[in-house]
């Protein structure tokens, strides 16, 4: 099993880094799909997660989601962001959609 990357940024609260998982097939048919007309991606990796959401009565719940979890993402989920050179999104725990292959 590959190891994660380590990151120095820690997300607060009920945030999650996250890092894209690329599709691999570029083809459709035979019709070769440039970079440019493709869609991003909504299938990441959870890098880091956040302590956890606190309520309104200043109770912390945990994160459902861990490092290591494969989820899914709405399209317009998170903020981009730059680390050494790899590009992150972070979202809030809400706009993760589901866990894969759980």
């Amino acid at each position: 099993m590959a190891q994660a990357p380590t990151t120095k940024l820690r997300p607060l609260h009920d945030r999650v880094l996250v890092r894209r998982l690329e599709e691999l097939d570029d083809k459709h048919g035979s019709i070769i799909i440039p970079d440019t007309a493709k869609e991003k991606p909504q299938e990441g990796k959870v890098i880091a997660v956040g302590t956890g959401r606190v309520t309104e009565d200043g109770k912390k719940l945990p994160l459902a989601l861990k490092e290591g979890d494969r989820i899914l993402f709405g399209k317009y989920s998170g903020s981009e962001v730059k680390l050494d050179g790899q590009e992150y999104l972070i979202m809030k725990e809400e706009d993760v959609l589901g866990i894969l292959g759980s």
